[in-house]
């Protein structure tokens, strides 16, 4: 059962972010991405408000996604990132993306805090942060 509304096209516009920010982090590091855009889509908190489409999630500005702004985010999603996007809006989580609104590839060490929200883990490259629960209660 999906925990946020969508559809084929939404699903493949998904799969295509998480492909293009976390491809070389393997099928955890993508699902942790797809964890994050899902989180984005149902929190209704934050600088997400309003936002209830994967692709209003996907596109926003400010507050979206570089991978958008490059050629390679706009390829055709393979069948396996689709397999992933599935999972992810079906509600799988990863930690340290299970509660994440937020993540970032540091030069270094991941900063506590980023954008005021506290870092809750890191996975390969990538850095992971969350809102309080009182701050957003519907990702956790």
């Amino acid at each position: 059962m999906a925990v946020i509304k969508t559809n084929t096209e939404h699903n493949r516009v998904l799969a295509r972010l998480m492909r293009a920010e976390a491809e070389g982090e393997g099928v955890l590091g993508m699902l942790m991405v797809g964890n994050v855009g899902v989180n984005r889509v149902r929190g209704n908190c934050l600088d997400f408000k309003n936002i209830r489409t994967i692709p209003q999630m996907v596109y926003q500005r400010p507050g979206g996604f570089e991978a958008t702004q490059k050629s390679y985010f706009y390829q055709r999603a393979r069948e396996k990132e689709l397999r992933l996007a599935r999972r992810a809006v079906g509600g799988e989580r990863q930690h340290p993306a299970s509660n994440a609104l937020w993540f970032f590839r540091p030069a270094g060490a991941c900063p506590p805090t980023w954008w005021n929200q506290r870092n809750v883990g890191r996975y390969k490259k990538h850095c992971f942060y969350a809102p309080r629960p009182s701050d957003c209660p519907r990702v956790y």
